[in-house]
């Protein structure tokens, strides 16, 4: 292997400082409920809103403020994310009377939570396109009241237009301006505005990841996100103009995010990084850009594309690119990524925004336990059984032994007594 760009460590940051700030402020919330949302929501984003959920009428005027245009592209990504959300839910079904013995039954429920919070971030940019692919999963997988929240404009007291928009089209219940760890703790334990729900979910800044760490078990969460990546593995058959292109397209999210090429073909390797600096000189977003490829973009030379997908599958990334000629011969040995593009056609923003798969994805190496929010994020899979007297005859005997061996007479008297009967 060799190192032609070589990205800076991620040093562990002092957590203990974040911790104690979210901490005090989760603890502010719980006590003083919506005055601490209006104090946070003064202090950070100069908002003197009277009311933290937001109105009909504030909707309707975000509409207004919108093209035609601009609401029908809404409407048209929110129709292939909701389409491939219903596919998936078509494939989670119950199951009825399975019988590992005469006269057992046993089957599950599939069972939507009964509320969420979807997380929209408003930070640097208004990411009105992960209303949709948080609000729109949620609805189709059946939960009774969805709820989304997002940062307001400093200065403005409101939510971006276009987001509200946003989450009108997907479908929301009910939609909250206030963003930050205190967002996370007021609908994790309730204020007077706001009831509590029983999930919550979305990407967001250290501080919102630190709250929905410090809440998880009062409240669900999807996954603990950190800042965005992409991994394409190329094998010098396709352009470097569009690697590059790809890996900026994540570099401009914020000045942590990563791009990473692991290539079998050194001159592709050196022929992605120039056309990155090509591309920086005209980008408008490259101040962010230039500082997140610079501190953290790396380009790795590799023998052969098993060593590169050895590579992928220790890595884990958030959003993998399989630009090769010859792509279904690497899909069956990876396993570790949050969302896989294959072949040059396929950019990774397709799946940022429209294509209909998700875009809120596992980091950090998050994947290589868990997929990304999808219909079945929303769902429980809840068991139950039956069973005949002539099977719990057979079974409680089984039972009242092995409760025995553990020495849990309280199990083995609830199987005998059954039995005795």
């Amino acid at each position: 292997m060799k190192i032609l760009k070589k990205s800076q460590e991620r040093t562990e940051e002092d957590r203990r400082e974040l911790t104690r700030m979210v901490q005090e402020i989760i603890d502010n919330v719980r006590v003083n409920k919506d005055a601490a949302l209006k104090d946070y929501g003064r202090k950070f984003d100069q908002c003197e809103r009277e009311f933290i959920r937001v109105s009909k009428e504030e909707v309707e005027e975000a509409y207004k403020e919108l093209t035609s245009e601009e609401i029908e592209d809404l409407k048209a990504a929110a129709a292939n994310i909701r389409a491939f959300a219903q596919a998936q839910k078509e494939t989670v079904k119950p199951l009825e009377n399975f019988s590992p013995m005469p006269g057992i039954f046993l089957g599950h429920r599939i069972i939507p939570v009964e509320s969420c919070c979807c997380y929209v971030p408003g930070g640097n940019y208004p990411l009105y396109s992960t209303a949709l692919m948080l609000i729109i999963p949620a609805k189709v997988a059946g939960v009774g009241r969805v709820t989304a929240c997002s940062p307001v404009m400093k200065g403005t007291g409101k939510i971006n237009a276009k987001t509200l928009a946003a989450m009108d089209i997907a479908g929301v219940d009910e939609i909250y301006a206030v963003g930050g760890a205190q967002a996370i703790a007021a609908f994790s334990y309730g204020t007077d505005e706001i009831a509590p729900v029983d999930m919550i979910v979305g990407p967001g800044n250290r501080f919102v990841t630190e709250a929905k760490r410090q809440c998880y078990g009062q409240v669900g969460i999807d996954f603990v996100a950190g800042p965005s990546e992409v991994l394409v593995i190329a094998d010098g058959s396709g352009t470097p103009a569009i690697v590059a292109a790809d890996l900026l397209a994540q570099s401009e999210h914020d000045v942590n995010a990563k791009g990473m090429v692991v290539t079998t073909n050194e001159a592709f390797g050196y022929a992605v990084m120039d056309e990155v600096e090509k591309q920086l000189q005209v980008l408008p977003t490259a101040e962010i850009a230039r500082k997140s490829w610079e501190t953290y973009g790396e380009v790795v030379v590799v023998e052969s594309l098993e060593e590169a997908v050895k590579i992928v599958n220790t890595y884990a990334p958030e959003h993998l690119e399989l630009n090769v000629k010859a792509p279904d011969a690497l899909i069956p040995i990876l396993c570790n990524y949050g969302s896989l593009f294959i072949g040059e056609n396929t950019a990774e923003v397709f799946g940022d925004y429209a294509s209909g798969t998700n875009h809120t994805l596992p980091t950090l190496k998050a994947a290589r336990y868990t997929g990304g929010v999808w219909v079945g994020t929303f769902l429980k899979t809840c068991t139950h059984q039956t069973m005949t007297p002539e099977a719990m005859k057979k079974l409680a005997p089984l039972v009242s032994r092995l409760a025995d061996g553990e020495g849990l007479m309280g199990h083995k008297q609830a199987a005998d007594i059954r039995y005795k009967k």
